[in-house]
């Protein structure tokens, strides 16, 4: 392994403890401020942006020179996410009342916790 896969790894490992930490703090702050649906709400949110960030990473995995080749299943679930994503947020937000601007709120963690990992890396991490 390289210093730069090491580097890499090390990376996206902390922005892995950047969600967890903002999806924690974020889930009490918005049953703090929303009650029980921004709780909901803002989980649910964060956790599908874990999950996409997740996706993204394979995807990314899987254009790597000497990478095998993607099954057909993941290329189907790549197209039909947002289908699957909006409509389960759509039932969540009509029929269980959770807090649609929670959810949007969770849905920024992986941005967020990238974003954290750039200031991190700015200030602390020296070549």
């Amino acid at each position: 392994m390289t210093n730069d896969e090491e580097f890499l790894e090390h990376a996206l490992n902390r922005i892995n403890g950047w969600m967890l930490a903002l999806m924690i703090a974020g889930t009490a702050g918005a049953a703090w401020i929303s009650g029980w649906r921004g709780m909901v709400g803002f989980f649910l949110g964060a956790a599908v942006s874990y999950f996409y960030f997740r996706w993204i990473k394979q995807v990314v995995d899987a254009l790597a020179p000497g990478a095998r080749p993607p099954r057909k299943r993941i290329l189907v679930l790549l197209v039909l996410r947002y289908a699957i994503f909006g409509a389960a947020g759509y039932l969540l937000v009509k029929y269980l009342g959770i807090s649609l601007a929670a959810a949007l709120a969770g849905l920024s963690v992986s941005v967020a916790a990238v974003l954290a990992e750039m200031v991190y890396e700015l200030l602390l991490v020296r070549p």
